[in-house]
């Protein structure tokens, strides 16, 4: 009798550790898991930012080109190529194609605000100014949402690539994102205006 009490004991102490450690591992699954979620949501919350930022750029635009309209009116092809970047842009279905849109609007709008120098009384307009103060701001905050963003996906998509982190993000359902990046031909060309 006194070895089957024994033996209840270390039966006991047995499924005692077996239950802790089976209460930690699950408490390391369900850590690692939310991890991946939190990660994947803060990623998302930095693209909203700049989808955001970018909205209010795109709500500026047809202000800014019927101002200068005005003064540029044989500018016909930058006003159609800003307005083809434009729907580009509502009408992307990924990231990867807001993206892309974004980035031509960017060259236009340079080449945009450029005519101010050869139009001297398109820099005395008021409108046109202070429309230009509200870009140059849009485009700040555009910049630092690039930037928020860019370091909430090198977070996620580093830890997709880490051992274990690869493990959750899968049972979570999580991907890589895509990194906000310049261009190639940003990279690699200057800007040319030519009138």
């Amino acid at each position: 009798m006194r070895n089957f009490g024994k033996v209840w004991v270390v039966l006991i102490a047995i499924l005692i550790v077996l239950l802790l450690a089976g209460i930690g591992v699950f408490r390391w699954y369900i850590a690692g898991y939310n991890k991946a979620v939190n990660l994947e949501q803060g990623a998302e919350k930095a693209w909203s930012d700049i989808d955001a930022a970018l909205q209010r750029r795109l709500d500026l635009i047809p202000n800014l080109v019927n101002t200068v309209k005005g003064y540029a009116t044989h500018e016909k092809e930058l006003f159609e190529n800003i307005a083809r970047s434009r729907e580009a842009y509502f009408n992307a279905n990924s990231r990867e194609g807001k993206i892309e849109a974004s980035n031509q609007l960017t060259g236009f709008l340079s080449r945009l605000l450029v005519l101010q120098e050869r139009y001297p009384e398109l820099k005395a307009n008021q409108n046109f100014l202070d429309l230009q103060v509200a870009l140059e701001g849009t485009e700040n905050r555009i910049n630092v949402a690039r930037t928020r963003y860019n370091e909430a996906a090198e977070q996620l998509n580093s830890y997709a690539r880490q051992f274990f982190g690869s493990f959750f993000c899968k049972r979570a359902g999580v991907e890589k994102v895509e990194y906000f990046e310049a261009t190639e031909q940003a990279k690699t060309e200057v800007p040319k205006v030519e009138f």
